[in-house]
């Protein structure tokens, strides 16, 4: 999978191009743009560093679609927007836990817990910061590595010209995978839904087709 971030004027609405290996290509809405690196790049940046494969990059891969993606180009697959709310979830505990990591390796990297930490610090602060995933197993080593990645790719932001693009490649293998239990659970409760009326021999408000992105 192959993502694109423009280097935009500052304060304008910043956004990424994810051409997906399908070849399906959605617009992914950011924050304001600044000197400062893109939210969802420090994401890809710190999953790609720790090699995880069920944050929310890997769901990206998989076929996740958030609500602030757009579709672009390429022709969806069949039961896209199904496909997208199973792995949501099937993943949802590993998607919130990688949302915690890449926020705690993005404040190492800023400093934002004070003077330069080593692995016994990164140990001690993953125990204090890290509390509601208890059985989060965080390794000091790869996490200095990830903050060393953001550091270099920080360097690498700032020096952008307007209209300039930092271009990232996510491994074909490190996406998530659907089970087809967990999709046909959700079918099924869909069509149980679906089936039920109101009063007034309408489709009660819980029979209404979902969105394509959740």
């Amino acid at each position: 999978m192959r993502v694109v971030f423009p280097r935009l004027p500052d304060h304008t609405r910043g956004y990424a191009l994810v051409e997906r290996d399908d070849r399906v290509t959605y617009r992914l809405g950011g924050g304001p743009a600044s000197a400062a690196l893109p939210h969802d790049l420090v994401h890809l940046l710190v999953e790609d560093s720790l090699a995880i494969s069920d944050g929310i990059w890997g769901a990206i891969a998989g076929g996740v679609v958030f609500h602030s993606m757009t579709h672009v180009a390429g022709r969806r697959p069949p039961h896209a927007a199904q496909r997208s709310a199973a792995i949501k979830r099937q993943y949802g505990p590993a998607l919130r836990r990688a949302e915690l990591l890449g926020g705690f390796v993005e404040r190492l990297a800023r400093g934002g817990f004070g003077s330069r930490v080593d692995a016994d610090g990164v140990r001690r602060l993953a125990h204090r910061w890290l509390t509601t995933e208890p059985d989060l197993v965080v390794d000091p080593a790869a996490v200095l590595r990830a903050v060393a990645a953001l550091g270099e790719a920080a360097g690498r932001w700032r020096v952008l010209e307007i209209g300039e693009e930092y271009v990232c490649r996510w491994p074909a293998h490190r996406r998530v995978r659907l089970d087809l239990d967990v999709a046909r659970a959700g079918s099924a409760g869909r069509r149980s839904s679906a089936g039920r009326r109101g009063s007034d021999g309408r489709r009660g408000s819980d029979g209404r087709r979902g969105r394509a992105v959740a």
